[in-house]
């Protein structure tokens, strides 16, 4: 496809040694969580949950059903707890206690926590350790924790942010190489796995999420799954993809049509695409998140088509594909300069197959966002022969 169809110029693409693994604790993010643990008179926390630990270590370690965990407190005490069968083989930055399966983890974490003072418990730890940990009476209280350390992830640096535009880059490209399989006759299953492969061949580790790949009908619910389904002619075809690139996300929605497009499509289009830039209008500072959801919805309402926008406006992103931090009409926390969400408006009609989203992710500036996809917006008919043409 050629590059005229991107929206805007193609940005410059990042050099390979943006992406730099931490060879120890970013001290950096652990100062911004120790600053909210003593905003909010918490003394000490668990973390557990892996997608956190990576993002304080740059290091993945997938447990399994065992416990891990990495205690740390306002004192700069630092400690993370690991099967003996994950033996981490370089610097971490912290100090490390194996257990192997034949331990107590629980009782082992314990000796290390101070037992008079609340402790900060991570939304993912299993309540086999929750419960453990108080049947030790390990802290005077339990809080939920991981609102202080979603809190500091939400807001990317600017390593981050370099990382997550990298990975937009190479979505714009995925997007580009997709579109003209829509007409080759694939079922939908079959569209998914060249989505994957694409992905594979440009150098990502894997898919930020299922890729939603639907012709018509299935187009018209909002997160279907792949099914056997083909596409045919007049068709529109919802593409939700996304990809990892050195361990931050991608997500880009785009729709097309097969052949040719009805003018009740075109109407759709039109209404939510401009819902879309209108969204991405009131990314900015100061606002609040639900201002962005609602310059969207109020915007379709206008529009007649209100009670088939049946989702949220969008989602945090960064080294997961859903974050902490939804576009939402009742989330009115304040836009922060380094979030990273997507705006993703969207009309959806069964009884009509019909279904069309634009989205795309923004980071936020000083002075409003950066779109990260630059793929068109413009409505594209993919022809019998893969070619592919603006509709009016």
């Amino acid at each position: 496809m050629p590059n005229t169809l991107f929206f805007g110029a193609r940005k410059q693409e990042a050099p390979f040694s943006l992406y730099r693994k931490e060879t120890q604790m970013d001290q950096g993010k652990l100062e911004r969580i120790l600053k909210k643990m003593e905003e909010r008179n918490l003394s000490q926390m668990i973390i557990t949950d892996p997608p956190a630990i990576f993002y304080l270590t740059g290091k993945w370690i997938h447990p399994g059903e065992r416990m891990l965990a990495l205690y740390i407190n306002t004192k700069g005490d630092k400690h993370l707890f690991v099967n003996r069968m994950l033996p981490q083989e370089r610097d971490l930055g912290v100090e490390i206690t194996y257990f192997d399966d034949t331990e107590d983890p629980v009782a082992i974490l314990s000796e290390f926590i101070e037992k008079d003072k609340p402790m900060g418990i991570d939304k993912t730890w299993p309540a086999r350790f929750l419960l453990r940990l108080q049947e030790l009476k390990a802290g005077s209280s339990f809080v939920n924790g991981s609102v202080i350390v979603d809190k500091v992830r939400q807001i990317k640096d600017k390593h981050e942010q370099e990382l997550m535009i990298q990975s937009s880059l190479v979505n714009d490209k995925v997007m580009e190489e997709l579109v003209p399989y829509v007409v080759k006759g694939l079922t939908e299953k079959e569209l998914n796995a060249v989505t994957r492969d694409l992905y594979k061949k440009h150098g990502c580790s894997g898919v930020s999420f299922d890729p939603i790949t639907a012709y018509g009908h299935g187009a018209a619910d909002p997160h279907h799954v792949t099914d056997d389904t083909k596409g045919k002619k007049g068709d529109c075809v919802i593409l939700d993809i996304g990809g990892v690139l050195n361990d931050y996300i991608s997500d880009m929605t785009r729709t097309v049509f097969i052949g040719e497009v009805s003018e009740r499509h075109k109407e759709i289009y039109q209404i939510v695409r401009d819902a879309n830039l209108r969204g991405i209008a009131m990314a900015k500072p100061g606002n609040r998140m639900c201002d962005v959801d609602l310059a969207c919805r109020n915007y379709i309402e206008e529009k007649g088509y209100g009670k088939y926008f049946t989702h949220r406006t969008g989602h945090s992103a960064g080294i997961e594909d859903h974050e902490v931090g939804d576009v939402s009409s009742v989330n009115e926390e304040i836009i922060e300069v380094g979030q990273c969400f997507s705006v993703e408006p969207g009309i959806y009609i069964p009884e009509e197959n019909i279904g069309v989203r634009v989205e795309d992710l923004v980071i936020i500036t000083e002075d409003g966002c950066h779109v990260l996809n630059h793929y068109t917006k413009d409505l594209l008919i993919v022809k019998e022969d893969g070619s592919i043409v603006k509709g009016e």
